[in-house]
């Protein structure tokens, strides 16, 4: 009796601990396997990679790593077609020069920053403006909204800044903040009125540009059926999205006549393309 009694015990015991190298083990290892596949293989890979790796942590890569890359996704999508976006950062570019993309690739249009907010203007916007317009076929002008000023004025201040021309390319709305004094629904009414002023004073629907978590996660829902420039210079991104017409897919790209680097998109469409979206005649 005694000894059956004893063996109970040690199968029972055994029985335990295969359960739990079972749990803590085996089932993790499953569920991370899981995981991995989603994370590889879905556009849930988007969401979670930004979150983990944000940016795809582009200070990770050399500047020859980003060479490369932006060379062969130009090559990759040889058929669209690309352009540069300039600010006060650029500093004094030397308009003469501008061209191309790493000496190769022609840039046919350029979105030059305006105003910030309800005040503030770039202070090399009236010089790049009247340059853009001899150097690259297609400019355009963005505003960086300040999601806790009165949106109204922020509007007043880009349209008392730029004066639009037919062939230039549709006023752009650049949102990247987070609200710190509001809530986002409110923020999205706010974009909603820099929009509709905008869009009632120049006669033609606003660009949206934003980061590509940001509107996924913010604004999807509301502002799908504007012309969307989207920011993502994740390694892992080798084209644009669906619902992408625009894509910055680098921060440190390399253009002749402007010291540092600058921002490079792609434009998912031919230049005829393009062209039909601009101000019209």
């Amino acid at each position: 009796m005694a000894r059956r009694k004893t063996v109970g015990r040690r199968t029972k015991a055994s029985e335990e601990r295969k359960r739990y190298l079972v749990w803590s083990i085996v089932v993790p290892l499953c569920m991370l396997s899981g995981f991995a596949l989603l994370f590889y293989t879905t556009d849930f890979s988007y969401t979670i990679k930004n979150w983990i790796f944000p940016q795809e942590s582009t200070n990770k890569h050399t500047a020859s790593e980003h060479e490369k890359r932006n060379i062969e996704l130009i090559k990759k999508h040889d058929s669209y077609i690309y352009g540069i976006d300039i600010s006060q950062y650029q500093g004094n570019i030397s308009w003469l020069e501008i061209n191309t993309i790493y000496d190769q690739t022609p840039i046919d249009f350029v979105f030059i920053r305006a105003t910030m907010g309800e005040k503030a203007k770039d202070k090399h916007f009236e010089v790049n403006w009247k340059a853009a317009q001899s150097r690259t076929k297609l400019r355009g002008a963005y505003h960086y909204f300040r999601p806790n000023e009165n949106s109204i004025r922020q509007a007043r201040n880009f349209i008392n800044t730029v004066r639009l021309r037919s062939g230039d390319l549709p006023p752009v709305l650049d949102i990247e903040e987070r609200p710190r004094k509001q809530s986002m629904d409110s923020l999205k009414v706010g974009l909603k009125r820099w929009l509709g002023e905008v869009e009632k004073h120049y006669g033609i629907k606003p660009i949206l540009y934003s980061g590509d978590s940001y509107f996924t996660d913010f604004l999807e829902r509301e502002f799908s059926d504007y012309i969307l420039w989207i920011a993502n210079y994740n390694f892992w991104v080798d084209k644009p999205k669906k619902h992408w017409d625009f894509w910055q897919f680098s921060e440190r790209g390399f253009v002749r006549g402007i010291q540092g680097n600058v921002d490079l998109n792609m434009f998912r469409g031919s230049i005829e393309e393009l062209e039909e979206l601009t101000m019209p005649y």
